[in-house]
């Protein structure tokens, strides 16, 4: 009996290393379009939910994944021209800030004019879903009221005491401040703390702050250099950490980044294949304990896309530093792991039934997208039953109504993965 068993555990590990050996497998860029500034959430329908700088007509894009690196869909986007902040004249919303507070979604993000340090701010929008839908809260300050020049790129961030906070800024200094209970507003009487250097001869200045606390530690993660240069872009993300929320921060010597000298430990750079790797997402932690950062980057075969994204397995030395293996970006490889609870016990995600989702990013733009990027047709119908348009398309198959009268229409979507019949609205 003894042997049988013995044979019975050796089978289940032999099994258990095939079923790791074959995972599937991803690669990078695992999301071909431009989605600078990315942020992601895990909702309670166990997908992840990105979100990136608004571009390409969108008010903020939203794309979903079931596990961080493959069959990334269009699931709408944060506002449409109706409901987007006006808080700053003329100012572009950058860097949304994504995270689930009290049972709903709170999206942070920076309204900006380009080159205008003084003219931009932190505003606040919340939503009941993942896939857009925001009701903007208004601004929660602005350069000039806060007193801190280029107040840009938030990062909201929750003790384990349940305080919480938020920390922005740019090349002028990375600062730190307390919200109210409900992460709506800033704390009655709360003074904002620096915790980051301005950039000058003497310092090299982040943004895209990062806060992330790992065995007992404060990680104050950042990018450093040029953003948006295209192959000469010099952005890279960089490190330090504190024993205390408020700092002060240090790197490996024990030197603090706020004084003369004070440099950061590099976790990731740009090489042959992606050139400015950087604003880092938050760290997402799979259910074999792996952490996982998503970031954009240029890819240097396809420069003109944009901004890209990218996710890469963060390690941890035995000091306890975060880093990307080679600290470059890699070509892909396994994917990260995530189981999803049912009521009938514990099932692989990647056995999860999927078919057509059609998004609606809002005025008047709808993307169609197939879960196993097989081709599918597509057509638009009027609720009388006249063919307006008609397609056939690869994964993707962005569909503008600018050119139908306003009214509901309906799309008829059939191939491998099956079909799906939708009412979609043309507004003015």
């Amino acid at each position: 009996m003894r042997i049988i068993a013995i044979k019975r555990i050796t089978l289940v590990a032999n099994l258990l290393m095939l079923i790791t050996a074959v995972r599937a497998q991803y690669t990078n860029p695992v999301l071909n379009k431009d989605m600078p500034d990315p942020s992601v959430v895990r909702a309670p329908d166990g997908q992840f939910y990105v979100y990136a700088t608004e571009g390409g007509g969108l008010c903020v894009p939203i794309y979903k994944s079931r596990d961080l690196a493959t069959r990334w869909r269009f699931a709408g986007s944060a506002f449409n021209s109706s409901t987007r902040p006006t808080f700053i004249k003329g100012g572009n919303i950058w860097a949304p800030d994504i995270n689930y507070i009290n049972g709903q979604f709170v999206l942070y993000y920076s309204m900006a004019e380009w080159g205008k340090e003084w003219n931009c701010g932190i505003g606040v929008a919340t939503s009941s879903s993942p896939r857009g839908g925001f009701v903007d809260k208004g601004k929660l300050f602005t350069s000039t009221e806060i007193g801190v020049q280029n107040s840009i790129d938030p990062c909201f961030f929750q003790d384990d005491d349940g305080k919480k906070y938020l920390f922005w800024g740019s090349f002028r200094g990375v600062w730190g401040i307390e919200l109210s209970a409900d992460g709506l507003a800033l704390k009655a009487g709360a003074e904002k703390f620096q915790i980051g250097p301005n950039h000058n001869w003497m310092h090299h200045g982040t943004e895209a702050t990062m806060i992330v606390k790992h065995d007992g530690y404060y990680y104050f993660m950042g990018s450093l250099g040029n953003c948006c240069e295209g192959a000469n872009s010099t952005y890279r993300v960089v490190v330090s950490r504190s024993k205390e929320l408020r700092g002060p921060y240090v790197n490996k010597r024990g030197k603090k980044i706020m004084d003369v000298g004070g440099s950061y430990e590099s976790v990731l750079s740009g090489n042959e294949l992606v050139a400015g790797p950087g604003h880092c997402s938050q760290l997402i932690i799979d259910d074999n304990g792996d952490y996982w950062m998503l970031y954009h980057g240029f890819d240097k075969k396809d420069i003109d896309a944009g901004r890209k994204l990218f996710v890469d397995k963060v390690l941890w030395d035995s000091d306890g530093w975060p880093y990307i293996e080679g600290k470059h970006p890699s070509k892909g490889g396994a994917t990260p792991f995530f189981k999803d609870d049912t009521s009938s016990g514990i099932a692989d995600i990647d056995a999860t039934p999927d078919t057509y989702t059609i998004a609606c990013g809002g005025d008047n733009y709808y993307q169609i997208s197939s879960p196993d990027n097989s081709v599918f047709i597509w057509e638009l119908y009027a609720m009388s039953g006249e063919k307006i348009k008609a397609g056939r398309a690869i994964n993707t198959q962005d569909l503008w109504l600018n050119d139908v009268p306003m009214g509901i229409y309906m799309i008829k979507v059939r191939g491998n993965s099956g079909s799906i019949n939708q009412k979609i609205v043309k507004v003015q």
